[in-house]
């Protein structure tokens, strides 16, 4: 079973202004963590999906093809 804080706890009491300056700092570094992620997968996916290189085809003249 979970314990329940009082609603009022004094010790996690901050003003307005500091819970929106955390607020606003926990979204920041929530973007940021977002965007390094977003990349790293964006740069796998690069390195996982490029075309096998092939060896090119040898084409043949007319007058090998008459032969």
């Amino acid at each position: 079973m979970t314990r329940k804080r009082p609603a009022k706890s004094p010790e996690y009491a901050v003003s307005d202004e500091a819970a929106a300056y955390i607020a606003d700092a926990l979204m920041e570094l929530a973007l940021q963590f977002e965007a390094t992620h977003f990349a790293q997968i964006r740069r796998h996916a690069k390195t996982q999906h490029r075309p096998a290189a092939t060896p090119p085809v040898r084409q043949t003249s007319r007058c090998e093809r008459r032969k």
